[in-house]
């Protein structure tokens, strides 16, 4: 099966089961934004990981391997993305990155944030005004080596 025959397989039987992936949190202990990725396969579980979600996703252990795996990250396309949604991380990017990259580089020195040792977290922030996408991201900060 290929990645996105997987994933679909798994977001169906969530769907099935009538899941979000905060209930998938809360039944599970895990962070629902690192679930979304191994479900997505941007992220990997270990055996019993892998065994708790797909047995909350009321589907046979021959799925447990598929969630172990190493996945192929980096789902999208090359191109300038089309979902509005996913776009405006991408225009948020395109306005803010640099001025971002010169405060870490303030605050921290010469280096970047990882990918890999790092957190994500999406929250509702109620306003009268209209609610508000509160995304928190946190991640080792790595120093450039000098040689």
């Amino acid at each position: 099966m290929t990645i996105p025959e997987i994933s679909a397989k798994f977001l169906a039987a969530k769907k099935e089961k009538g899941l979000t992936f905060a209930d998938l949190e809360s039944k599970l202990g895990y962070d629902e934004v690192w679930i979304a990725s191994v479900l997505y396969r941007q992220a990997s579980a270990s055996e019993e990981e892998a065994t708790k979600i797909v047995e909350a996703l009321g589907m046979g252990p021959e799925f447990v391997e598929y969630l172990t795996e190493c996945p192929m990250k980096g789902g999208l396309d090359p191109l300038v993305p089309t979902d509005p949604l996913i776009y405006r991380f991408y225009e948020i990017m395109q306005v803010y990155g640099v001025p971002v990259k010169a405060v870490v580089h303030e605050q921290f020195g010469d280096g970047i944030m990882s990918a890999i040792d790092f957190s994500i977290d999406v929250e509702k922030e109620e306003d009268p005004k209209g609610d508000r996408v509160k995304i928190i991201m946190c991640g080792k900060f790595l120093p450039y080596k000098k040689w």
